[in-house]
């Protein structure tokens, strides 16, 4: 019987969700088992490290990797895969772009750390201690994995060969990856694999969306009752739709949401957060500028809005929040 292919999955910074995007593919899943030796997955087997450092390089067929890169461990895990791994997979908005976690790049280390462990008004920790990567008890020395500055998609670590997009991506991304790896069908290195075009060209709501679009003011929400058929533009709900790339199936907008932008930037864009802005910004009538200003002081947490997923992979990376007097 010849050999099965072998793959590998791996989980950095991240919260579990695209580990469940593979448990969603189903039934599938255990077809995919039947096709395929699955030498490392911390989440669900008992493989070891030193199982993984056992297979010669390039033995395994692909690893996905999930999860921005803030440890040690976690960038020393990404090249020890990157080294096995004839294909290497960007899994979910994490891997792709820094995603969610990567938020913490507007702040530094220290403040992070005193945020988690010191000011968080449920932590009790009166000796004001924090996680050190060596200490000291009782004779023996505790070595942790050491936390970086900076959150790091996992191309700025490895080369990545290919790229699944979205918070968590689609099973149906995720299947279609695994069909056309063992098809031996995979595009050229380097490409995202979803649409090209951005969410709108296939998003149910295009019809409702006018030529032309302005607005007084974005509402959020909860001020509004809007409309579950209409464009969320078209109602002044800030939606990503027109700055992020396709191939989620719309599955927000399906269920009454605006578009985030998990799946990231279209195509040769290369800061998701700056075309965010210029495509709001086409949308401001007027040039008085204190006029602007009120229309902009509508929009909560820019920062948080326009680079939720794709700040450590933008122009900015680690642009830190100035403190306030």
């Amino acid at each position: 019987m010849p050999e099965k292919p072998k793959i590998a999955l791996y989980w950095c910074s991240s919260c579990g969700g695209c580990e469940e995007s593979v448990i969603d593919l189903a039934e599938e899943l255990l077809v995919l088992a039947q096709k395929v030796e699955i030498v490392f997955w911390p989440v669900a087997t008992d493989h070891k490290i030193r199982d993984l450092e056992a297979l010669a390089d390039g033995e395994i067929l692909a690893t996905l990797i999930n999860g921005a890169v803030r440890m040690d461990e976690q960038a020393e895990m990404a090249r020890l895969l990157r080294r096995k791994s004839r294909y290497l997979f960007a899994h979910g908005s994490c891997a792709h772009l820094g995603g969610v976690v990567g938020l913490a790049n507007f702040f530094d280390r220290n403040e992070v750390l005193d945020r988690s462990y010191l000011e968080v008004s449920t932590v009790v920790n009166p000796e004001k201690i924090r996680p050190q990567p060596i200490t000291r008890h009782r004779g023996r020395e505790l070595i942790l994995s050491d936390f970086h500055d900076t959150v790091k998609p996992l191309d700025q670590v490895v080369p990545v060969d290919y790229y699944i997009p979205g918070c968590p991506p689609t099973p149906e991304l995720v299947g279609r990856a695994f069909e056309d790896l063992l098809a031996e069908k995979l595009p050229p290195p380097g490409r995202v694999l979803a649409d090209s075009q951005a969410l709108c060209h296939t998003c149910p709501r295009l019809g409702s969306r006018p030529a032309q679009l302005s607005f007084k003011r974005f509402k959020r929400l909860y001020e509004c009752d809007w409309e579950h058929d209409v464009c969320f533009l078209n109602q002044g709900i800030i939606c990503l739709g027109p700055a992020t790339r396709g191939g989620c199936g719309a599955r927000c907008v399906g269920a009454n949401m605006p578009c985030r932008g998990c799946f990231g930037p279209v195509g040769e864009v290369r800061d998701q957060g700056a075309k965010i802005m210029a495509f709001l910004a086409a949308m401001i009538p007027g040039s008085d500028p204190h006029e602007i200003q009120a229309m902009v002081d509508t929009i909560a947490d820019p920062g948080g809005l326009f680079y939720r997923y794709s700040l450590p992979s933008s122009i900015l990376r680690n642009r830190r929040i100035p403190k306030s007097e």
